[in-house]
């Protein structure tokens, strides 16, 4: 049997705004670092996704030791410290979820607002306002940052070369937004697993991940069509809601890079 290997890491600094690919990432109490840190919040405190605003996609993040560094065609460099000084806290909203964020300031809020063409904040997550993960498969003390729901998701590249070879026109990793992609197993194998650990990290193997419109946005383009969702939902669909990853909820800290090996732990069938 071959031995799995993560082979991809990412974070979303921005929820819903393009993704940076790193060779290695520490796993902290929410996540990994610096993912779903920040979010776009439309004027009553929801949160702003590419199911509404596609033009997201295009937003790209890059890490500097000290401040987050943000682009976007036709745009000049929006420049956004990790930490600031002590500010007011508003509320926002994950998905029913309420929590507190604090303002990035006047001139991320009117960057984003010029791109956009509508007025927005961004807010960062403080680490001292808790979001416990909401799941049958959650523990005590188990928190996410701004991510819908879990801290983590994880795709298997052979699980996408499945989805691409029913697809006319095949689509890149980037569509359904990992944190890690595991090589050397089967397609969806992931589905069977109950625990996986990668270095020094371990993980409990969730809920798989409902997909949504997102997945027809092209993130190099900004872009909505109807695939990959139109075909999935032909194969992976159960319950209403079109399965495609899994979710992860991690059990230590700890580093995680490309090239681990993944040693996992197989999912007890029921009788």
């Amino acid at each position: 049997m071959t031995q799995p290997v993560l082979s991809g890491v990412y974070v979303y600094p921005i929820k819903s705004c393009g993704g940076i690919s790193l060779r290695s990432a520490q796993v902290g109490a929410t996540g990994l670092l610096q993912d779903r840190r920040w979010m776009l919040v439309d004027e009553s405190g929801g949160f702003m996704s590419q199911r509404r605003h596609p033009r997201l996609a295009l937003v790209s993040p890059s890490l500097a030791p000290d401040r987050l560094v943000v682009s976007a065609p036709g745009m000049p460099d929006l420049e956004v410290p990790f930490e600031g000084e002590p500010e007011e806290r508003i509320d926002v909203e994950v998905w029913g979820d309420v929590q507190r964020g604090v303002p990035a300031g006047g001139e991320a809020d009117r960057w984003f607002g010029r791109y956009l063409g509508f007025p927005c904040r961004l807010v960062r997550k403080p680490d001292d306002d808790v979001r416990p993960v909401d799941s049958a498969y959650a523990r005590a003390g188990d928190q996410t940052s701004f991510a819908d729901g879990f801290p983590l998701l994880l795709i298997s590249e052979a699980s996408l070369e499945d989805l691409n070879g029913r697809l006319e026109s095949p689509v890149l990793m980037n569509r359904f937004r990992p944190n890690l992609v595991v090589g050397g197993c089967e397609p969806y194998a992931e589905d069977g697993w109950d625990e996986i650990r990668a270095g020094g990290a371990v993980f409990r193997v969730a809920e798989p991940c409902p997909r949504c419109a997102i997945t027809t946005v092209d993130q190099e383009s900004g872009e909505r069509g109807k695939e990959p969702l139109r075909t999935l939902a032909t194969y992976r669909k159960a319950g209403g809601e079109v399965w495609f990853g899994r979710n992860l909820i991690h059990t230590s800290t700890g580093t995680v890079s490309v090239g681990y090996p993944v040693e996992v732990t197989p999912r007890q069938r029921r009788r």
